[in-house]
């Protein structure tokens, strides 16, 4: 994975595989032509399945293994074995925390 392709984009969360770092609807900042760094999280391709956040644990010859932090709601390394590199899509740089707007006629 090149250093040269750097490019900042943002990804969704979908699902409570990530509970309690990320919840299902989350806005992250991500870093595509990242190397994967044990211990982050990063946007994947799984093999079959959608586009995920998972935690990235190590790297094997196969690729790398990557972890839930939910391990009952989500399917990872320990169901699909390592993932390449080209699955490697993007680090989380960190989430997106916008202010809530109180609802429209809610008591101020």
């Amino acid at each position: 994975m090149s250093g040269t392709n750097r490019r900042i984009g943002l990804a969704v969360v979908r699902g409570r595989s990530m509970v309690p770092t990320f919840a299902d609807g989350d806005r992250l900042l991500v870093l595509h032509g990242a190397r994967p760094r044990p211990g982050r999280c990063h946007v994947v391709q799984l093999p079959a399945r959608p586009i995920a956040v998972k935690r990235v644990a190590y790297a094997t010859d196969d690729g790398w293994w990557v972890l839930s932090d939910n391990a009952p709601e989500g399917t990872d390394s320990r169901v699909l074995g390592a993932i390449p590199p080209e699955g490697m899509i993007a680090r989380v740089i960190a989430p997106i925390r916008l202010p809530r707007r109180p609802r429209r006629g809610a008591a101020e």
